[in-house]
């Protein structure tokens, strides 16, 4: 069975519909994850154990947050990176808070290869879909790209970087996803689904 070119051009006339139609959505995950990063970059690490549960809440509170608006646009491309990264978000965040006392090196671990895998995720979904979202798939590549960077300045700092970069990486990284996701639904709110389809 062979699909034509019209079958693609509807498939993709209903994934821009679609992407239109929840603009809001991306926005309002793009604002939380905003306010969650900067309020990362604004309270200090006093404590390792206040840090590790601040930090387990704040992966909590945005992997459920974003499962949530992954569940309710279940028809948007990219689907199943975003489901995979709220998954992975409240895994993380549930194991911070559930063992506090794991210590700084334990976070530092976790972080990093929340990092590698939320880097891995979000240059997929920038590179899947840079036609439907031509405004907007650069930050998301971004996103990704700042993700590896910091995972790599982690891992080659320890142990010292343990100690003061557990909040500021965090917060830098909601940071930056936050800004992608905004860029990306009022990318998307211009969308015109009737329009001819990018080659």
């Amino acid at each position: 069975m062979s699909i034509s070119q019209a079958d693609v051009d509807r498939l993709r006339r209903a994934v821009l519909a679609s992407l239109h139609e929840h603009w809001r959505f991306y926005l309002i995950e793009g604002i939380v994850l905003i306010f969650l990063g900067a309020a990362a970059v604004i309270v200090p690490p006093i404590a390792t154990l206040a840090v590790t549960i601040f930090v387990g809440w704040l992966f909590l509170i945005t992997g459920l947050v974003g499962l949530f608006m992954t569940l309710k646009m279940r028809g948007v491309p990219g689907f199943l990176w975003s489901f995979i990264s709220a998954i992975l978000a409240i895994a993380v965040g549930a194991l911070l808070i559930g063992r506090p006392g794991g210590g700084a090196f334990t976070l530092t671990f976790l972080l990093i290869t929340f990092f590698i895998i939320e880097g891995v995720v979000s240059v997929m979904f920038a590179l899947d879909h840079r036609k439907e979202l031509p405004g907007a798939w650069g930050w998301m590549l971004a996103s990704g790209i700042v993700d590896l960077a910091l995972a790599t300045i982690i891992l080659a700092g320890l142990p010292g970087t343990a100690v003061w970069a557990i909040g500021l990486l965090v917060g830098i990284n909601l940071t930056f996803g936050g800004v992608a996701l905004v860029a990306m639904a009022l990318q998307a709110r211009k969308i015109d689904p009737a329009a001819p389809t990018p080659v």
